[in-house]
């Protein structure tokens, strides 16, 4: 496969950091004002030609160009993550590598949903949830983009850090899902910022190896800490795609440093962090994944565990779905990954892109509001971090 991210032999003299990088960034309004000048139609090819190219294509789903890379997205997708039997939020890894039957059921049943639902993008980041939906797609890989790292074997660890390792990560993520390719290789940094400009070039050196044998198609990342990917997004143009926190209580920074956010401008990586890293994408069309909308899952009060009975409560949807929309109403978001267990969890998450058109009313986006508030006040001590990710 070409990349037009592919470089010269002169320009592989010189530091993979020499990248332009841009510093006249603008401002620009909040998610809750866009959320009422937006509707669904703007992301929607005009011609029926082109709605012929989108995977999966439902007239009732938003789609969005993720970046550069011209895959066109379900603007809702599908996270990888789903209920345990102890009620956690994802399966780390099965005995085995055999998935229970009725795992591989519940995950046939819903990829089948998603296909007809107009969903055509997953996203992976554990080798239990590459076994289970390499299942769940074969024989219809081609259904649907995927979008795979193991959070074991991937940069995440400074010890990973090295071609041989990264490359197993990649070839162990393809095994797992059956599939000869990833389309998208959503490397998994240190969560704190703590990867180097070096671990990052390793990264990209094992992406154009694995992508020249034709194992994978683009290079994603994503981490915890808001400036050093920023940073990241500034410094490296290989990189396709970046994956962050994007929950309700965003909102895109357009303001200069205060004192409530001058220890976050003064980070340490180099990133312009006085802008938004919103700006910072859309000026060099890096596509936007945008995990942990319901804030690791403690935006809600359940913990129903694997196997789900029964469609759950009204509020819990409702909740799910507003959230979502408040999400989408962010045009520089390209898809949204919440985790679904059951299928009453996806028709609700659809339906916050096939509703979105009609906007909320006043009462939902203070019931929301309220909602979301209480959450944010108790999130425990190991989703604190959440924090950094309110005004981006």
């Amino acid at each position: 496969m070409n990349s037009k991210h592919s470089t010269s032999k002169h320009k592989s003299k010189l530091s993979r950091r020499a990248f332009i990088r841009g510093i006249s960034l603008t401002s620009a309004g909040t998610i809750a004002a866009a959320l009422t000048q937006r509707t669904v139609a703007e992301n929607q090819p005009s011609k029926p030609n082109e709605n012929s190219k989108i995977l999966n294509y439902n007239p009732k789903m938003g789609y969005r160009t993720l970046g550069k890379t011209g895959l066109i997205l379900s603007e809702v997708s599908l996270g990888g993550h789903f209920k345990d039997r102890r009620g956690d939020r994802y399966w780390d890894e099965f005995p085995d590598e055999k998935v229970p039957q009725d795992v591989a059921k519940n995950r046939i049943d819903v990829i089948s949903a998603c296909i007809d639902a107009g969903i055509n993008y997953v996203d992976l980041g554990t080798s239990a949830e590459c076994l289970a939906y390499g299942v769940a797609l074969k024989g219809r890989r081609d259904k649907m983009y995927v979008g795979a790292d193991d959070f074991k074997l991937t940069a995440r660890s400074a010890d990973n850090c090295k071609v041989d390792k990264l490359t197993f990560d990649v070839d162990q993520c393809c095994r797992r899902l059956q599939s000869d390719y990833l389309d998208i290789w959503r490397v998994k940094a240190d969560m704190y910022g703590e990867s180097t400009d070096a671990h990052v070039e390793t990264i990209i050196q094992t992406f154009e190896k694995a992508r020249k044998a034709g194992k994978v198609r683009f290079l994603a990342v994503s981490s915890h800490n808001r400036p050093w990917l920023q940073h990241i997004v500034e410094s490296f143009e290989q990189f396709d795609v970046v994956s962050f926190p994007v929950s309700a209580k965003t909102r895109e920074r357009g303001r200069p440093p205060a004192k409530d956010n001058i220890e976050e401008v003064n980070a340490g990586y180099g990133a312009d962090t006085t802008q938004s890293i919103f700006e910072a994408v859309r000026r060099r069309n890096v596509g936007v994944i945008a995990i942990k909308p319901f804030l690791g899952g403690k935006l809600f009060d359940s913990n129903a565990k694997f196997p789900v009975k029964g469609p759950g409560g009204k509020t819990q949807h409702d909740l799910a779905r507003l959230t979502l929309q408040c999400i989408l109403a962010n045009q520089t978001v390209t898809a949204t990954v919440p985790g679904l267990t059951t299928l009453y969890e996806l028709d609700n998450a659809v339906r916050a892109s096939y509703m979105r058109s009609l906007g909320q009313t006043a009462a939902e986006e203070a019931w929301l509001n309220e909602i979301t508030e209480k959450r944010w006040a108790k999130l425990p001590r190991e989703y604190q971090w959440l924090r950094n990710w309110e005004l981006v």
